[in-house]
């Protein structure tokens, strides 16, 4: 395992949407271990490091709210390659007006967890990239407030505050609770396709990219996330 962190993030929204939904948005009940690991890359990632989310710790009760919301049902036409060369062969343009239809968000509110990760060199890490020069550097950056991009949970709309926790853990509102089964829960998007053999792990997918789902249980608040390695092939 690399060097460890635990970083606290909250807001007051977040929808971390399930992909068996398909009109409608609907959240899981708490974060899920990819948009965990996108909070952390918004913060610090570069090609040489990976971050690999170990547990995820729910602090505020689960709570939902509805929303509705004026979408497009559909998305800009994707030679833009061709435009920014001066070869428009398709508008680029979108009317809103034209496309406009409205989609319901179940969503959580007033949202808090703890984020317990390390990061893995990668085969891209050159003579100067050392465990401990990208530990000091994601430390300085989460008790600085810095990142690259704002970070979010789920949705951009919905952006995320974090800090990191150097002293004692934040308490649970479901410590002493015992265990709550979750369910099956994305675990990420996979775009290598590599076949599991994992029990932990169910694969779904087709195309260019694999969904793997995995079952969580929180106990007294903390979920532990199952590691890719292992019985993966």
């Amino acid at each position: 395992m690399g060097y460890g962190i635990r970083l606290k993030v909250w807001s007051d929204y977040a929808c971390f949407t399930r992909p068996e939904m398909k009109a409608e948005r609907v959240s899981y009940d708490v974060m899920t271990p990819s948009a965990a690991r996108g909070v952390l890359d918004a913060i610090h990632w570069k090609p040489a490091i990976r971050w690999v989310v170990d547990a995820i710790t729910v602090l505020n009760e689960i709570r939902f709210d509805n929303i509705r919301r004026n979408e497009v049902s559909v998305k800009i036409p994707k030679p833009t390659e061709e435009a920014m060369r001066g070869g428009m062969v398709t508008p680029l343009g979108l009317s809103a007006s034209d496309n406009r239809q409205q989609r319901a968000t179940l969503y959580l509110r007033d949202v808090a967890y703890v984020i317990e990760a390390h990061f893995e060199l990668t085969d891209r890490a050159g003579p100067e990239d050392s465990a401990e020069k990208h530990y000091n550097i994601a430390l300085r950056r989460m008790r600085e407030g810095q990142c690259f991009h704002r970070p979010y949970l789920g949705c951009r709309e919905f952006p995320a505050h974090f800090e990191l926790v150097e002293g004692d853990m934040p308490p649970s509102f479901y410590q002493g609770k015992g265990e709550m089964d979750l369910g099956w829960m994305l675990w990420e998007i996979d775009f290598d396709q590599g076949a599991s053999a994992d029990t932990h792990i169910m694969l779904s997918g087709s195309g260019d990219k694999l969904a793997r789902f995995f079952h969580a249980k929180m106990v007294d608040g903390r979920i532990a996330v199952p590691p890719k390695g292992g019985g993966e092939a």
